[in-house]
């Protein structure tokens, strides 16, 4: 974790702007073309929502404006963040949050956190969230398919950890389309930062292997 000099950063003035809005987060959807993906996944056999969470998290950690955090009165920079997402209880209609370590290999990370969320029988283990911020919150409707998504609010100008979703891919002209919702701190990401995310997130769906 590096903590940013903000006398010398070149965003100090759009941090301290949106900083102090009460509520400084927005949101987009759009929506992505998981053809390809769903294809080399059924090849491999690894599922869809583990495998989405990984490639989610590997594109948002390679955007350095995602990994932007406040604390207190100090802006940090983490290496590297992790995915927290939920998961339906095996017999019941609640979900549980999983909060799981980012790994490099897609295989191992389907794999552990598979048996991550297959061991969890709490809804919600606070001794994994309480005091970090590393994390990027994930949640999936697959139940529909979606063109607007909202997240539960907590006004606190602090909280600057992403929120990702997505729905129910459909197919739509020989394609398979997903509504993807990504919500970000304006302090740290704005519009162009956001497109670069979307779109270095379709290249890496597009790819056959990586």
């Amino acid at each position: 974790m590096k903590v940013i000099d903000l006398s010398t950063w070149d965003r100090t003035a759009h941090y301290q702007f949106f900083h102090r809005m009460d509520y400084a987060q927005y949101a987009i959807t759009v929506r992505l073309d998981v053809t390809d993906f769903v294809s080399r996944l059924k090849a491999e056999s690894l599922p869809f929502y583990d495998a989405m969470i990984y490639a989610a998290t590997r594109v948002l950690n390679e955007q350095e404006a995602f990994r932007y955090r406040i604390h207190g009165q100090q802006v940090v920079l983490h290496e590297r963040i992790h995915p927290s997402f939920t998961d339906m209880t095996e017999g019941s209609d609640l979900f549980k949050m999983v909060t799981v370590d980012y790994e490099d290999d897609i295989r191992d990370f389907c794999a552990h956190a598979r048996a991550k969320s297959d061991a969890q029988t709490a809804c919600f283990v606070k001794e994994e969230l309480e005091g970090r911020d590393d994390l990027v919150f994930i949640t999936c409707i697959p139940w529909v398919t979606f063109t607007h998504l909202s997240h539960t609010i907590s006004f606190n100008r602090d909280d600057a950890v992403p929120r990702l979703a997505w729905g129910k891919y459909e197919e739509e002209h020989g394609r398979l389309m997903l509504p993807f919702s990504v919500q970000a701190h304006h302090s740290f990401v704005d519009g162009v930062h956001m497109g670069r995310y979307i779109e270095a997130l379709q290249d890496y769906l597009n790819r056959a292997e990586g």
